[in-house]
């Protein structure tokens, strides 16, 4: 499982984390019950505190997006699982976003064209 660290992006580690893990679980660059590497292992291979990565899984368990198995460690839940979560906190964000763009006189045909264009893309920008 590669997970590479930008020092220079604006996010922290943690998030940086979350968002490497999450993108190879819904492109299915892992597998479902895969088991994951353990929070010292990955600390160790990152080179960054433990609590970091102790945090990442948290809540990318808490996301649906992994399942720990005390005494054995985490593994990637299935897809649609995780998929089915974080469609719906991303609609909420989307909901809020659209609602804001709106209120600053944005057109709906602006929306309209910025998702027709990301779709033709195929979402290839993820991440």
């Amino acid at each position: 499982m590669m997970i590479q660290l930008n020092y220079r992006d604006s996010r922290p580690f943690y998030q940086q984390i979350k968002d490497n893990i999450r993108h190879l679980v819904i492109s299915r660059a892992v597998n479902t019950n895969e088991k994951l590497p353990s929070v010292r292992e990955l600390a160790s291979s990152l080179a960054i505190n433990p609590n970091t990565i102790q945090r990442a899984y948290r809540e990318l368990e808490t996301e649906g997006y992994i399942y720990t198995v005390p005494g054995k460690g985490s593994f990637v839940s299935e897809v649609k699982d995780a998929a089915k979560e974080r469609r719906m906190d991303l609609f909420q964000i989307f909901d809020a976003t659209v609602k804001e763009l709106l209120y600053l006189a944005t057109p709906a045909s602006d929306l309209q064209t910025r998702i027709r264009s990301i779709s033709e893309k195929g979402g290839e920008h993820f991440g």
